[in-house]
């Protein structure tokens, strides 16, 4: 850990919290702004493409070498899960689901994690306790998704649900595999390459979808190419910078408070700017699944902290035996 006198000032990490917390969270009106006009595959596409290259020509420009042949390959297999797979799912979703549902829905990822670590994995106990904070975030899907207990709220599209729960599943994958893959040690340029590599999937879905076709720049309004510049800059490349600065300075626990923060932040926009529904069913829904994830996520560790405290007196039993 940084020592206190080379620790940045507070308004650094007021200003980084700030970033992941609220343009994070800004990022899925900016989304449903702009696939009103651009195709989704291709204006996901753009967003990481150019994001991709901007940050690795910049990152390259600091003397870090670039990815080796198999860190590539590996960056492109996430792009595929973590972009391909998450992004296209929730672009397109965008296009019939409000905006705070999909972050909402997103929020789900912790949950599906977990439920690949037991089913899959074997590497997660199912206890009691998460067995009720996965029954909690379920219930908090239903509670969306049901059309015969809307709460007042017009029933939400099942095409759009169903994409983002597979958007869910893409990330989360992607995350599981991660530390089974050859990726460059400097995380930027590790970002920089997944970034850059699922953007180009996305465009080529794009194409294979035709999407290139029925595309008139000149039709676009001014709004829609806000809504791709603002993803592009400050929700890829300002919000990852901050993103990676902070887990060099803070736990990556305190840095993950943004998964609770961003769904409120997007169902807040949605309502006030975007003019979606913030009735019963998106307040209930939203409560079940945040719940859940907070159950979920510190269940898993005081678990972590448990296993790590037996290895350390194991291994001290083991130093006095010897």
């Amino acid at each position: 850990m940084t020592s206190v006198s080379t620790r940045p000032a507070a308004w650094k990490f007021l200003l980084a919290f700030g970033i992941i917390y609220f343009v994070w969270g800004s990022t899925y009106l900016a989304i449903r702004v702009g696939v009103r006009e651009i195709p989704p595959f291709l204006m996901a596409g753009l967003r990481f493409t150019v994001a991709g290259l901007a940050m690795w020509a910049w990152i390259r420009a600091t003397g870090t070498p670039s990815p080796t042949l198999r860190e590539w390959r590996d960056a492109t297999i996430l792009g595929t899960l973590m972009f391909l797979i998450d992004y296209a799912c929730l672009f397109w979703a965008e296009q019939r689901v409000p905006s705070g549902i999909a972050a909402v829905i997103l929020a789900m990822i912790p949950v599906c994690i977990t439920l690949l670590e037991i089913t899959f994995l074997r590497t997660q106990r199912l206890t009691l306790r998460l067995a009720i904070g996965l029954a909690i975030g379920i219930a908090g899907v239903i509670v969306l998704s049901n059309p015969w207990a809307a709460l007042g709220e017009v029933p939400l599209d099942r095409r759009g649900l169903v994409a983002l729960l597979v958007s869910c599943c893409g990330w989360s994958v992607g995350t599981i595999v991660t530390g089974k893959l050859t990726l460059p040690a400097s995380k930027p340029m590790s970002a920089a390459a997944q970034m850059l590599s699922g953007g180009v999937q996305l465009l080529v879905l794009a194409a294979v979808a035709g999407e290139f076709t029925k595309f008139r720049a000149q039709d676009i309004s001014s709004a829609a190419w806000l809504s791709l510049i603002y993803l592009i800059i400050a929700g890829s490349i300002i919000g990852y910078t901050a993103y990676v600065w902070l887990l060099h300075y803070e736990s990556p626990t305190r840095v993950g408070t943004y998964a609770y923060v961003n769904p409120v932040v997007a169902v807040i926009l949605g309502a006030v700017l975007g003019g979606e529904a913030m009735g019963r069913r998106t307040i209930l829904g939203t409560a079940l699944i945040l719940i859940s994830v907070a159950a979920i996520t510190t269940i898993k560790r005081k678990q972590s902290i448990a296993k790590t405290s037996e290895s350390r007196e194991a291994g001290l039993k083991v130093a006095a035996d010897d």
